[in-house]
Protein backbone atom coordinates (compact mmCIF):
# COMPACT_ATOMS: atom_id res chain seq x y z
CA UNK A 1 0.00 0.00 0.00
CA UNK A 2 1.39 3.36 -1.00
CA UNK A 3 1.22 6.34 1.32
CA UNK A 4 -0.74 9.45 0.27
CA UNK A 5 1.22 12.66 -0.07
CA UNK A 6 -0.81 14.28 2.73
CA UNK A 7 -3.39 13.42 5.36
CA UNK A 8 -6.31 15.72 6.33
CA UNK A 9 -4.97 16.80 9.71
CA UNK A 10 -7.44 19.01 11.64
CA UNK A 11 -6.25 22.57 12.16
CA UNK A 12 -6.30 22.24 15.96
CA UNK A 13 -4.05 19.17 15.83
CA UNK A 14 -1.71 20.85 13.35
CA UNK A 15 -1.45 23.90 15.60
CA UNK A 16 -0.47 21.72 18.59
CA UNK A 17 2.14 19.92 16.52
CA UNK A 18 3.63 23.19 15.27
CA UNK A 19 3.90 24.56 18.79
CA UNK A 20 5.67 21.42 20.02
CA UNK A 21 8.01 21.35 17.02
CA UNK A 22 8.67 25.08 17.43
CA UNK A 23 9.79 24.39 21.00
CA UNK A 24 12.26 21.82 19.67
CA UNK A 25 10.27 18.64 20.32
CA UNK A 26 9.83 16.09 17.53
CA UNK A 27 6.11 15.37 17.09
CA UNK A 28 4.22 12.81 14.98
CA UNK A 29 0.62 11.73 14.38
CA UNK A 30 0.00 8.09 15.34
CA UNK A 31 -2.73 5.63 16.20
CA UNK A 32 -6.15 4.72 14.91
CA UNK A 33 -6.73 7.84 12.83
CA UNK A 34 -3.66 7.03 10.71
CA UNK A 35 -4.86 3.46 10.20
CA UNK A 36 -8.44 4.48 9.40
CA UNK A 37 -7.45 7.20 6.93
CA UNK A 38 -5.25 4.73 5.06
CA UNK A 39 -8.25 2.39 4.91
CA UNK A 40 -10.51 5.17 3.65
CA UNK A 41 -12.49 5.21 6.91
CA UNK A 42 -13.37 8.69 8.16
CA UNK A 43 -11.56 9.50 11.41
CA UNK A 44 -10.38 12.97 12.40
CA UNK A 45 -9.42 12.09 15.98
CA UNK A 46 -5.64 12.27 15.48
CA UNK A 47 -3.39 11.53 18.45
CA UNK A 48 0.10 12.97 18.73
CA UNK A 49 3.27 11.44 20.09
CA UNK A 50 6.18 13.72 20.97
CA UNK A 51 9.62 13.93 22.47
CA UNK A 52 8.34 16.55 24.94
CA UNK A 53 7.99 15.25 28.53
CA UNK A 54 4.47 15.51 30.04
CA UNK A 55 5.45 18.45 32.25
CA UNK A 56 6.75 20.34 29.22
CA UNK A 57 3.52 19.68 27.30
CA UNK A 58 1.54 21.16 30.19
CA UNK A 59 3.88 24.15 30.30
CA UNK A 60 3.56 24.85 26.58
CA UNK A 61 -0.26 24.85 26.52
CA UNK A 62 -2.53 26.86 28.78
CA UNK A 63 -5.42 24.42 28.85
CA UNK A 64 -4.58 20.76 29.46
CA UNK A 65 -6.04 17.73 31.24
CA UNK A 66 -3.71 15.01 32.67
CA UNK A 67 -5.85 12.16 31.32
CA UNK A 68 -3.10 9.54 31.70
CA UNK A 69 -0.08 11.40 32.88
CA UNK A 70 1.51 8.36 34.56
CA UNK A 71 1.76 6.93 31.04
CA UNK A 72 2.76 10.24 29.50
CA UNK A 73 -0.61 11.29 28.08
CA UNK A 74 -1.86 14.87 28.36
CA UNK A 75 -5.00 16.14 26.63
CA UNK A 76 -4.67 19.60 25.09
CA UNK A 77 -7.95 21.52 24.80
CA UNK A 78 -8.69 23.53 21.68
CA UNK A 79 -10.91 26.68 21.64
CA UNK A 80 -14.00 24.45 21.18
CA UNK A 81 -13.01 22.45 24.32
CA UNK A 82 -12.25 19.34 22.30
CA UNK A 83 -9.47 17.20 23.74
CA UNK A 84 -6.46 16.18 21.65
CA UNK A 85 -4.22 13.58 23.26
CA UNK A 86 -0.47 14.19 23.28
CA UNK A 87 1.69 11.33 24.55
CA UNK A 88 5.41 11.40 25.23
CA UNK A 89 7.61 8.87 23.39
CA UNK A 90 7.79 5.88 25.72
CA UNK A 91 8.65 2.24 26.07
CA UNK A 92 7.59 -0.35 28.62
CA UNK A 93 10.27 -1.32 31.11
CA UNK A 94 8.10 -3.42 33.44
CA UNK A 95 4.64 -4.96 33.11
CA UNK A 96 2.42 -7.46 34.92
CA UNK A 97 0.03 -8.03 32.05
CA UNK A 98 -2.36 -5.37 33.34
CA UNK A 99 -0.27 -2.30 34.14
CA UNK A 100 2.97 -1.08 32.63
CA UNK A 101 5.77 1.05 34.01
CA UNK A 102 7.00 3.23 31.18
CA UNK A 103 10.21 5.11 30.42
CA UNK A 104 10.14 8.48 28.68
CA UNK A 105 12.84 10.18 26.67
CA UNK A 106 13.10 7.45 24.05
CA UNK A 107 12.85 7.68 20.25
CA UNK A 108 9.90 7.44 17.89
CA UNK A 109 11.19 4.00 16.86
CA UNK A 110 11.10 2.82 20.49
CA UNK A 111 7.58 4.21 20.83
CA UNK A 112 6.30 2.43 17.71
CA UNK A 113 8.01 -0.81 18.77
CA UNK A 114 5.87 -1.00 21.95
CA UNK A 115 2.56 -0.77 20.09
CA UNK A 116 0.22 -3.71 19.78
CA UNK A 117 -0.24 -4.36 16.05
CA UNK A 118 1.60 -3.34 12.92
CA UNK A 119 -1.46 -1.52 11.54
CA UNK A 120 -1.38 0.71 14.64
CA UNK A 121 2.37 1.37 14.47
CA UNK A 122 2.45 3.80 11.55
CA UNK A 123 3.47 7.44 12.09
CA UNK A 124 2.92 10.54 9.98
CA UNK A 125 4.66 13.88 10.39
CA UNK A 126 1.90 16.52 10.05
CA UNK A 127 4.31 19.32 9.06
CA UNK A 128 6.93 17.60 6.90
CA UNK A 129 4.43 15.03 5.53
CA UNK A 130 6.83 12.17 6.14
CA UNK A 131 5.91 8.59 6.99
CA UNK A 132 7.46 6.02 9.34
CA UNK A 133 6.36 2.41 9.04
CA UNK A 134 9.14 0.25 10.49
CA UNK A 135 6.95 -2.83 10.95
CA UNK A 136 5.26 -2.77 7.51
CA UNK A 137 1.81 -1.95 8.83
CA UNK A 138 0.77 -0.55 5.46
CA UNK A 139 1.49 -3.91 3.84
CA UNK A 140 -0.66 -5.63 6.47
CA UNK A 141 -3.47 -3.15 5.81
CA UNK A 142 -3.31 -4.12 2.15
CA UNK A 143 -3.25 -7.81 3.04
CA UNK A 144 -6.09 -7.29 5.54
CA UNK A 145 -4.05 -8.80 8.33
CA UNK A 146 -3.83 -8.34 12.11
CA UNK A 147 -0.23 -9.02 13.15
CA UNK A 148 1.56 -8.24 16.39
CA UNK A 149 4.52 -5.90 16.45
CA UNK A 150 7.55 -8.09 17.14
CA UNK A 151 7.07 -11.20 19.30
CA UNK A 152 3.34 -11.82 19.72
CA UNK A 153 3.71 -13.69 23.02
CA UNK A 154 5.59 -10.79 24.57
CA UNK A 155 3.12 -8.24 23.18
CA UNK A 156 0.20 -10.05 24.80
CA UNK A 157 2.04 -10.65 28.07
CA UNK A 158 2.69 -6.91 28.30
CA UNK A 159 -1.06 -6.33 28.32
CA UNK A 160 -3.48 -9.23 27.94
CA UNK A 161 -6.23 -6.87 26.79
CA UNK A 162 -4.42 -6.81 23.43
CA UNK A 163 -5.85 -10.29 22.80
CA UNK A 164 -9.35 -8.84 22.88
CA UNK A 165 -8.24 -5.85 20.79
CA UNK A 166 -7.01 -8.26 18.11
CA UNK A 167 -10.43 -9.90 18.04
CA UNK A 168 -12.19 -6.53 17.88
CA UNK A 169 -10.06 -5.24 14.99
CA UNK A 170 -10.49 -8.51 13.11
CA UNK A 171 -14.28 -8.34 13.43
CA UNK A 172 -14.42 -4.61 12.68
CA UNK A 173 -12.35 -4.64 9.50
CA UNK A 174 -12.95 -8.30 8.57
CA UNK A 175 -9.18 -8.87 8.65
CA UNK A 176 -7.50 -12.23 9.19
CA UNK A 177 -5.42 -12.68 12.32
CA UNK A 178 -1.86 -13.74 11.48
CA UNK A 179 -1.39 -17.43 12.40
CA UNK A 180 1.46 -16.63 14.82
CA UNK A 181 -0.56 -13.88 16.46
CA UNK A 182 -3.64 -16.13 16.74
CA UNK A 183 -1.65 -18.97 18.29
CA UNK A 184 -0.04 -16.58 20.77
CA UNK A 185 -3.50 -15.27 21.69
CA UNK A 186 -4.70 -18.82 22.41
CA UNK A 187 -1.53 -19.65 24.35
CA UNK A 188 -1.89 -16.57 26.56
CA UNK A 189 -5.68 -16.47 26.87
CA UNK A 190 -5.65 -17.47 30.54
CA UNK A 191 -4.00 -14.12 31.24
CA UNK A 192 -7.35 -12.48 30.49
CA UNK A 193 -8.47 -13.59 33.95
CA UNK A 194 -6.06 -11.02 35.42
CA UNK A 195 -7.80 -8.10 33.74
CA UNK A 196 -10.34 -5.89 35.45
CA UNK A 197 -13.97 -6.54 34.56
CA UNK A 198 -14.37 -2.93 33.50
CA UNK A 199 -11.63 -3.17 30.84
CA UNK A 200 -13.03 -6.42 29.49
CA UNK A 201 -16.58 -5.05 29.45
CA UNK A 202 -15.50 -1.94 27.57
CA UNK A 203 -13.66 -4.04 24.98
CA UNK A 204 -16.63 -6.40 24.54
CA UNK A 205 -19.03 -3.48 24.18
CA UNK A 206 -16.74 -1.71 21.69
CA UNK A 207 -16.55 -4.92 19.70
CA UNK A 208 -20.34 -5.19 19.51
CA UNK A 209 -20.61 -1.55 18.42
CA UNK A 210 -17.96 -1.74 15.68
CA UNK A 211 -18.01 -5.30 14.29
CA UNK A 212 -19.18 -5.79 10.74
CA UNK A 213 -20.96 -8.87 12.08
CA UNK A 214 -21.39 -9.51 15.81
CA UNK A 215 -21.58 -13.24 15.07
CA UNK A 216 -18.00 -13.04 13.75
CA UNK A 217 -16.84 -11.28 16.92
CA UNK A 218 -18.48 -13.92 19.08
CA UNK A 219 -16.95 -16.75 17.03
CA UNK A 220 -13.49 -15.23 17.56
CA UNK A 221 -14.05 -14.91 21.33
CA UNK A 222 -15.13 -18.56 21.46
CA UNK A 223 -12.35 -19.91 19.22
CA UNK A 224 -9.56 -18.12 21.08
CA UNK A 225 -10.99 -19.07 24.49
CA UNK A 226 -11.86 -15.61 25.76
CA UNK A 227 -15.57 -16.45 26.04
CA UNK A 228 -14.80 -19.41 28.29
CA UNK A 229 -13.15 -17.08 30.79
CA UNK A 230 -15.39 -14.00 30.68
CA UNK A 231 -18.60 -15.04 28.92
CA UNK A 232 -19.24 -18.62 30.11
CA UNK A 233 -23.01 -18.10 29.85
CA UNK A 234 -22.51 -18.02 26.07
CA UNK A 235 -21.58 -21.64 25.46
CA UNK A 236 -20.09 -22.87 22.15
CA UNK A 237 -22.47 -25.84 21.84
CA UNK A 238 -25.68 -23.98 22.61
CA UNK A 239 -27.58 -21.08 21.19
CA UNK A 240 -26.56 -21.56 17.55
CA UNK A 241 -29.83 -20.00 16.43
CA UNK A 242 -29.16 -16.98 18.63
CA UNK A 243 -25.66 -16.57 17.28
CA UNK A 244 -27.02 -16.71 13.75
CA UNK A 245 -29.70 -14.10 14.43
CA UNK A 246 -27.61 -11.72 16.51
CA UNK A 247 -26.51 -9.74 13.44
CA UNK A 248 -30.12 -8.60 12.96
CA UNK A 249 -30.26 -6.87 16.37
CA UNK A 250 -29.57 -3.19 17.09
CA UNK A 251 -25.99 -2.58 18.28
CA UNK A 252 -27.08 -2.19 21.87
CA UNK A 253 -24.39 -4.02 23.90
CA UNK A 254 -26.63 -4.86 26.86
CA UNK A 255 -29.41 -6.13 24.60
CA UNK A 256 -27.00 -8.21 22.50
CA UNK A 257 -25.27 -9.65 25.57
CA UNK A 258 -28.58 -10.52 27.22
CA UNK A 259 -29.84 -12.13 24.02
CA UNK A 260 -26.80 -14.41 23.76
CA UNK A 261 -26.48 -15.38 27.43
CA UNK A 262 -28.28 -18.23 29.16
CA UNK A 263 -28.22 -16.14 32.36
CA UNK A 264 -27.92 -12.47 31.36
CA UNK A 265 -27.91 -11.07 34.90
CA UNK A 266 -25.02 -13.35 35.91
CA UNK A 267 -22.91 -12.34 32.90
CA UNK A 268 -23.61 -8.62 33.27
CA UNK A 269 -22.80 -8.85 36.99
CA UNK A 270 -19.43 -10.47 36.20
CA UNK A 271 -18.69 -7.62 33.79
CA UNK A 272 -19.52 -5.14 36.58
CA UNK A 273 -22.24 -3.49 34.56
CA UNK A 274 -24.45 -0.88 36.18
CA UNK A 275 -27.32 -2.05 38.39
CA UNK A 276 -29.72 -0.69 35.79
CA UNK A 277 -28.14 -2.78 33.03
CA UNK A 278 -28.05 -5.90 35.24
CA UNK A 279 -31.76 -5.55 36.03
CA UNK A 280 -32.47 -4.96 32.36
CA UNK A 281 -30.68 -8.19 31.53
CA UNK A 282 -32.46 -10.02 34.33
CA UNK A 283 -35.86 -8.98 32.93
CA UNK A 284 -34.88 -10.10 29.43
CA UNK A 285 -33.80 -13.47 30.79
CA UNK A 286 -37.03 -13.86 32.75
CA UNK A 287 -39.49 -12.87 30.02
CA UNK A 288 -37.89 -13.62 26.63
CA UNK A 289 -39.75 -16.93 26.28
CA UNK A 290 -43.08 -15.62 27.60
CA UNK A 291 -44.99 -13.65 25.00
CA UNK A 292 -48.77 -13.11 25.02
CA UNK A 293 -51.17 -14.07 22.27
CA UNK A 294 -51.63 -10.80 20.33
CA UNK A 295 -55.17 -11.88 19.39
CA UNK A 296 -56.20 -11.57 23.04
CA UNK A 297 -55.71 -7.90 23.89
CA UNK A 298 -56.30 -8.23 27.68
CA UNK A 299 -53.42 -10.71 27.79
CA UNK A 300 -51.20 -8.17 26.03
CA UNK A 301 -52.17 -5.51 28.59
CA UNK A 302 -51.37 -7.88 31.45
CA UNK A 303 -48.01 -8.69 29.80
CA UNK A 304 -47.19 -4.99 29.43
CA UNK A 305 -48.12 -4.42 33.06
CA UNK A 306 -45.80 -7.21 34.22
CA UNK A 307 -42.74 -6.53 32.04
CA UNK A 308 -42.82 -2.74 32.47
CA UNK A 309 -39.86 -0.95 30.88
CA UNK A 310 -38.56 -4.22 29.39
CA UNK A 311 -41.37 -4.38 26.83
CA UNK A 312 -39.39 -2.65 24.08
CA UNK A 313 -36.38 -4.94 24.56
CA UNK A 314 -38.62 -7.98 24.44
CA UNK A 315 -40.36 -6.78 21.30
CA UNK A 316 -36.98 -6.40 19.59
CA UNK A 317 -36.09 -9.96 20.61
CA UNK A 318 -39.45 -11.45 19.62
CA UNK A 319 -38.67 -14.73 17.79
CA UNK A 320 -41.62 -14.19 15.41
CA UNK A 321 -40.80 -10.97 13.53
CA UNK A 322 -44.11 -11.02 11.64
CA UNK A 323 -46.18 -11.23 14.82
CA UNK A 324 -49.05 -8.80 15.36
CA UNK A 325 -47.78 -8.13 18.88
CA UNK A 326 -45.93 -4.85 18.13
CA UNK A 327 -49.03 -3.38 16.46
CA UNK A 328 -51.26 -4.39 19.37
CA UNK A 329 -48.81 -2.86 21.84
CA UNK A 330 -48.73 0.33 19.79
CA UNK A 331 -52.52 0.57 19.81
CA UNK A 332 -52.68 0.00 23.59
CA UNK A 333 -50.11 2.73 24.15
CA UNK A 334 -51.88 5.09 21.76
CA UNK A 335 -55.11 4.58 23.69
CA UNK A 336 -53.21 5.25 26.94
CA UNK A 337 -54.79 2.22 28.55
CA UNK A 338 -53.98 2.00 32.30
CA UNK A 339 -51.23 -0.55 32.94
CA UNK A 340 -50.05 0.09 36.50
CA UNK A 341 -51.53 0.80 39.92
CA UNK A 342 -50.47 4.43 39.49
CA UNK A 343 -52.74 4.66 36.43
CA UNK A 344 -55.87 3.76 38.42
CA UNK A 345 -58.56 6.38 39.03
CA UNK A 346 -58.28 5.74 42.78
CA UNK A 347 -55.34 5.56 45.19
CA UNK A 348 -54.57 4.26 48.64
CA UNK A 349 -56.11 7.24 50.39
CA UNK A 350 -59.36 6.66 48.51
CA UNK A 351 -59.42 3.06 49.68
CA UNK A 352 -58.78 4.00 53.30
CA UNK A 353 -61.62 6.52 53.13
CA UNK A 354 -63.82 3.76 51.71
CA UNK A 355 -63.11 1.56 54.74
CA UNK A 356 -60.22 -0.65 53.64
CA UNK A 357 -58.00 -1.52 56.60
CA UNK A 358 -54.55 0.08 56.64
CA UNK A 359 -51.66 -2.23 55.76
CA UNK A 360 -51.34 -5.00 53.16
CA UNK A 361 -55.05 -4.93 52.35
CA UNK A 362 -54.61 -1.60 50.56
CA UNK A 363 -51.98 -2.93 48.15
CA UNK A 364 -53.85 -6.17 47.56
CA UNK A 365 -57.06 -4.30 46.79
CA UNK A 366 -55.31 -2.01 44.32
CA UNK A 367 -53.84 -5.03 42.55
CA UNK A 368 -57.28 -6.66 42.26
CA UNK A 369 -58.72 -3.44 40.86
CA UNK A 370 -55.85 -3.22 38.35
CA UNK A 371 -56.62 -6.77 37.20
CA UNK A 372 -60.19 -5.72 36.41
CA UNK A 373 -59.02 -2.62 34.55
CA UNK A 374 -56.48 -4.59 32.50
CA UNK A 375 -59.34 -6.81 31.39
CA UNK A 376 -61.49 -3.81 30.44
CA UNK A 377 -59.94 -0.29 30.53
CA UNK A 378 -63.34 1.46 30.55
CA UNK A 379 -63.73 0.26 34.14
CA UNK A 380 -61.09 2.74 35.24
CA UNK A 381 -63.45 5.27 36.77
CA UNK A 382 -63.57 6.39 40.37
CA UNK A 383 -67.22 5.41 40.82
CA UNK A 384 -66.80 1.93 39.38
CA UNK A 385 -63.61 1.12 41.30
CA UNK A 386 -65.01 2.35 44.62
CA UNK A 387 -68.14 0.29 43.99
CA UNK A 388 -65.90 -2.77 43.62
CA UNK A 389 -64.17 -1.96 46.91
Amino acid sequence: MGFPARLPIPDAVLKIAKQLEGAGYETWCVGGAIRDNLLGVENHDFDLTTAAPPAEVRRLFKRTVPVGIEHGTVAVLDPQNRQHEVTTFRKDIKTDGRHAVVEFGVSLMDDLARRDFTINAIAYHPIRHEWRDPFHGADDLERRLIRSVGDANWRFQEDYLRILRALRFSARFEFRIHPGTREAAKANVQGLAQLSAERVRDEWYKGIATAKRVSKLLTLWIDVGAARIWLPEIRPGNGKRERGNVDKLPRDPVLVTAYLASDPASLLTRLKSSNKDIERGRAIGQWRDKYPDPKHVPDVRRWLSQVGESADDLLVLHPAPRSLLPKVVESIRAAKDPLTVKDLAVNGDDLLAAGVRPGPDVGETLERLLAEVLEEPTRNTRDYLLSRV
